[in-house]
């Protein structure tokens, strides 16, 4: 049991967790959604009435704000910090990779073991492209995905060299997900809170309309 504990927190799943801002801002808002709510909840010093309304509305809250980054930061910010990559830096520095996506799968098979890595190009290589019934390539080959120098790379088999990962493309994408970790969570996540959290509570009863009157009123006069 030592052994397996030992291997996951050495493996490289969890490393790459730990080491990206995206997996990092989910999993920390997640944890708020069910633990913030949750420690609210076995407060005796509080009312039920008083616990019931500022669980729901912190559970809310953090559920907006993983909607908002989930909703935000890759499909505009990781792209749009891949697209501006691709613009200003020369294509030996960041490779020809064409997506976001197609990016993710390399550095997913360059974290991998040369062993695996391996196994996983040569099925992908040696595939068939699953074609709908429209005619639409669900899924594209590694051979019609990469160029020959992306392959090179991918079939390194000495640990001591590794496959080049691009770091400049990396560090760029990375910068494009923390800034829109401080646009998503900082402010835009509390204005759509504002607008949907108190409707969400009056529907779930848990919120009167002039209850936010005479919190509007006391806001006024403080």
């Amino acid at each position: 049991m030592i052994n397996g504990i030992g291997k996951i927190l050495t493996g490289n799943s969890l490393n790459n967790i730990t080491s990206n801002t995206n997996s990092q801002v989910m999993l920390e808002t997640t944890l708020k959604a069910i633990g913030r709510p949750g420690f609210i909840l076995i407060d005796n010093e509080i009312n039920e009435d008083t616990k019931r309304y500022a669980a729901a509305k912190e559970f809310l809250y953090q559920a907006t704000c993983l909607l908002v980054y989930a909703a935000l930061v890759v499909p505009v910010f990781k792209r749009g910090a891949f697209k501006l990559a691709q613009k200003v830096f020369d294509k030996s520095e960041i490779g020809s990779f064409k997506s976001l996506k197609q990016y993710a799968h390399y550095l997913k098979l360059c974290d991998t073991t040369p062993n695996n890595r391996i196994q996983t190009l040569g099925k992908e290589i040696k595939g068939t492209s699953i074609v709908d019934a429209d005619g639409k390539v669900r899924r594209k080959l590694v051979k019609d995905e990469y160029d020959a120098v992306m392959l090179k790379e991918l079939q390194k088999t000495d640990e001591k060299d590794p496959p080049n990962t691009f770091h400049k493309l990396k560090g760029a994408i990375e910068f494009g997900n923390i800034v829109g970790s401080v646009f998503g969570l900082a402010i835009f996540a509390p204005q759509i809170s504002h607008a949907f959290i108190h409707p969400a509570l009056r529907m779930l009863g848990l919120e009167k309309s002039e209850e936010i009157s005479e919190q509007k009123s006391l806001d006024k006069n403080a």
